[in-house]
């Protein structure tokens, strides 16, 4: 069962990755109408929403672009920063809808962003946990399947909070984006939905992973078996 449930959702977040990959090798040969770069589009989606204390900054890796709401800090990858592409000027748009949700304190990102602490020290744990019940044998499974129980329902938890958070800097995005004039065709329009509705199922997927995990370790309580 146990190899079931890793498989599958390792195909799941393996097919995730590929869509988005592929939405945004896709939407990254097609130029946007307008010639802006990814840096100037946030650049005056930010000025247009008077926020003036988060500054953009370029970061090698692909697709290593987000938004770091403690330094205030919106980063864009090499690509998008410079591309004036469909993908490019997509991909800051969505970063700049999460400053808009800091500004306006929207509830769920001030959520996740109280619950980063707690939820780092999870994951730190489950790796503990992994190694020393289930490979290596050093903690009685008695003790471990509660904390795996616990660390997974915070990771879970964590990436439901997630899902609003994406899916409305997203929805942000798209508005943003038609009403400055950054896209102007239905083709545009498309191709900025391609990219971030892929990018949507990488979020689904690792909720779904965490929820299928969370289950799983949770099940030998609800039958009465967790000393099995």
């Amino acid at each position: 069962m146990y190899w079931i449930l890793f498989i599958g959702t390792l195909l799941m977040g393996l097919w995730a990755q590929t869509k988005v990959k592929g939405a945004y090798r896709r939407q990254s040969q097609i130029r946007a109408h307008n010639g802006y770069s990814g840096a100037q589009v946030a650049a005056q989606m930010l000025q247009r929403a008077g926020i003036q204390d988060v500054g953009i900054e370029m970061q090698r890796g692909m697709l290593s672009d987000h938004y770091n709401p403690t330094r205030k800090r919106l980063v864009l990858s090499e690509e998008n920063y410079h591309g004036t592409s469909v993908a490019a000027i997509a991909v800051a748009a969505h970063e700049c809808g999460h400053a808009l949700q800091h500004q306006q304190a929207y509830g769920p990102l001030n959520i996740r962003m109280a619950s980063v602490g707690i939820t780092s020290f999870a994951n730190g744990m489950l790796t503990w946990l992994m190694v020393g019940a289930l490979f290596l044998g050093l903690i009685p499974i008695q003790l471990a399947l509660p904390l795996l129980v616990g660390c997974w329902g915070i990771i879970m938890a964590f990436n439901l909070i997630t899902l609003p958070v994406e899916f409305d800097a997203s929805r942000r995005a798209k508005v943003m984006l038609t009403e400055m004039g950054f896209t102007a065709t239905a083709t545009e329009d498309r191709g900025v939905s391609e990219v971030l509705n892929a990018a949507a199922w990488t979020y689904v997927a690792a909720f779904i992973t965490s929820l299928a995990y969370f289950l799983y370790y949770l099940l030998p309580f609800l039958t009465g078996r967790s000393d099995d």
